[in-house]
């Protein structure tokens, strides 16, 4: 198929809703290690500083600066013991067994889209997948279980190196496309809600200079109450002080824009 652009999406905070399932999980995480539950202020001010996009690495810098700030007797845990707790949390069980057995955080989660977003991108010509740090069963199950997407092209936790670094979009780039990447090939815009991800377009576009990428950055949802709006606004400005190309806020305007945004 000839595709007139490409887009892709991180999944949490784009498709679908972390604040009480993988946020939440880094707070009780935190809190069991050093007794100290982090604000959902200071988590995005750590994913604010582009290199935690991984959450059990996310917990455990919390954890090292709060032990590290007060006088306690807490130690540093060992990462392992970090990635227990936080699975056991998340998905209430082995992450491997049926997700009819999941009891955690996980069925907290709301969609912050419907497969008719995708459809309408297919039928436009627009090519479309994934690129996560999400572990592999937890984005298979939002994407194919509750958004019911027919093998959704995905690069999850373990596919690729972690976010910044662009291997992954690449590789996902190039499988969709079926083409090497340069001044050739559509443009690829990349959406998601962290300078993380925004610094992956940034990095993407050292590595291959020849080839069009776009950064979309939005909000994550808890900052989208009008309670919010002060907070909003400056993490906003951190994804565009990052590099993000536009900040879209909602899935509904990347429909109504995507087409002007890919010509």
């Amino acid at each position: 198929m000839h595709f007139l652009g490409l887009i892709l999406f991180d999944i949490d905070g784009v498709i679908r809703d972390v604040g009480n399932s993988y946020r939440l999980a880094v707070k009780k995480t935190v809190l069991h290690f050093c007794g100290e539950e982090p604000s959902y202020q200071e988590i995005d001010n750590l994913k604010n500083e582009g290199i935690w996009n991984n959450d059990w690495d996310l917990s455990l810098e919390l954890i090292k600066r709060k032990i590290n700030s007060n006088t306690n007797d807490f130690k540093v845990p060992k990462k392992l013991e970090i990635v227990e707790l936080f699975e056991s949390l998340y998905f209430g069980c082995p992450s491997d067994e049926d997700c009819s057995n999941w009891s955690g955080f996980i069925n907290n989660e709301e969609l912050l889209v419907d497969s008719d977003l995708f459809k309408e991108l297919s039928s436009n010509q627009i090519g479309w997948g994934f690129v996560s740090g999400a572990e592999l069963p937890s984005a298979r199950f939002v994407l194919e279980k509750r958004l019911n997407l027919h093998k959704p092209p995905l690069i999850a936790m373990g596919d690729a190196p972690d976010k910044p670094d662009p291997e992954g979009l690449i590789i996902l780039s190039e499988r969709i496309l079926q083409e090497k990447l340069g001044p050739n090939t559509p443009t690829i815009a990349y959406i998601g809600d962290t300078v993380a991800d925004v610094n992956t377009i940034v990095n993407a576009r050292k590595k291959i200079k020849d080839q069009r990428f776009l950064s979309l950055g939005i909000a994550p949802p808890h900052l989208h109450l009008n309670s919010r709006s002060n907070e909003r606004d400056l993490y906003e400005s951190n994804l565009k002080e990052a590099g993000a190309d536009y900040i879209i806020q909602s899935i509904n305007d990347l429909k109504l824009q995507y087409k002007k945004l890919l010509s």
